[in-house]
C-alpha cells in the first residue's frame, strides 16, 4: 500500500487496485490524489509480478468528481509553486502522471463507480478498458470553469469518441449517463454497481493468464494506432510480434483443447 491515503494501493492475484480515497468528497481531485497515483505507478513498475491494475474510486457515489473546487478556490495548487517555474511547467508535469498511467506495462481497467468529472474524466481516458457503473455521470466542464480540458481531454477523447462527439461533449460540458457513455464508445460496458468492481476482476483474471510480453507488445502496437498512420503501425505489429512470440505450438494445442469443451 502507498503511504498517501488519498491514494490505496492493494495487490491481490496478480491484480493491483488504486482506489481514490477521499469518498467525503467524491474523490475530488487535488495535489495529494497526483502524488498517490504517481507512487502507484511506480509501485506497480517496481513489481512485475503485477499483470493488471483496476482504477476505482472509493464509496459507491464516484470515481472522481474532478477538481477539488473548494481547495481551488482556496488557493491550493496540484503542485507546490516552488516545485515548479510556471503553471505550463506545472500542468506538464501534472499530465505526465496521466501519461506514465497510460504506458503502464500491463492493461488498466477504470472501474467507474459514479461521477466521473472533469480531470476524473481524463482519468479514465488514459485507461486501456472502461467498465461503468449503471449510475455513472460523464462530463468535461471546464469550459465552464473558464478553461480547457488541460490534462490531456482535448487529444485522448477526440480519439476515442471522434471530434463532432468530443467537441459537442467539450463545448457544452453536458452530462451523459452510463448508457450514452455505452453508445458512443467512451466506456465498453455497463454493470449494476453492486457488480462493478466483481465483473473488472473477472476481466482482470482473463488478462492476467496472458504472458507479460504478448499483453505489452499488444498494448503498444494498439496504441500505436491511435497516433500513427497505417503503414507504420504495421510496421511496428510486426516488429512486436516477433519479438514478444510465445511457444506458438503450445499455444495452438491449449486452444485445441478448450474448442472440444
Amino acid at each position: 500500500m502507498t503511504k498517501n491515503n488519498a491514494v490505496l494501493f492493494e495487490v491481490k492475484d496478480k491484480v493491483a487496485t488504486i482506489t481514490l480515497n477521499r469518498p467525503e468528497v467524491r474523490n475530488a481531485f487535488n495535489g495529494d490524489i497526483l502524488e498517490g497515483l504517481k507512487m502507484a505507478v511506480e509501485n506497480i513498475l517496481s513489481q512485475p509480478d503485477i499483470r493488471v491494475a483496476i482504477l476505482t474510486g472509493a464509496g459507491d457515489r464516484s470515481f472522481c468528481a474532478g477538481l477539488d473546487l473548494k481547495a481551488a478556490m482556496a488557493g491550493e495548487a496540484l503542485m507546490p509553486p516552488t516545485a515548479v517555474r510556471s503553471e505550463f511547467e506545472a500542468l506538464q508535469m501534472g499530465g505526465q502522471v496521466y501519461t506514465m498511467i497510460e504506458n503502464l506495462p500491463v492493461p488498466v481497467i477504470a472501474a467507474i463507480n459514479g461521477y466521473c468529472l472533469g480531470i476524473g474524466f481524463e482519468m479514465s481516458l488514459v485507461c486501456d478498458i472502461r467498465l461503468a457503473a449503471e449510475t455513472a455521470i460523464f462530463s468535461i466542464p471546464e469550459v465552464q470553469l473558464g478553461t480547457i480540458p488541460d490534462f490531456g481531454g482535448t487529444q485522448r477523447l477526440t480519439k476515442l469518441v471522434g471530434a463532432g462527439k468530443a467537441k459537442e461533449l467539450i463545448f457544452t460540458g453536458r452530462r451523459i449517463d452510463a448508457a450514452e457513455a455505452l453508445r458512443i464508445g467512451l466506456v465498453q460496458h455497463v454493470y449494476p454497481l453492486d457488480k462493478l468492481m466483481e465483473e473488472a476482476n473477472k476481466l482482470a483474471q482473463e488478462m492476467a493468464v496472458v504472458a507479460p510480453p504478448l499483453m505489452q507488445g499488444a498494448k503498444r502496437a494498439i496504441n500505436m494506432a491511435m497516433s500513427y498512420p497505417l503503414d507504420i503501425g504495421l510496421s511496428y505489429e510486426t516488429i512486436l510480434a516477433v519479438s514478444t512470440r510465445q511457444n506458438i505450438g503450445q499455444g495452438a494445442a491449449s486452444l485445441l483443447e478448450k474448442s472440444k469443451s
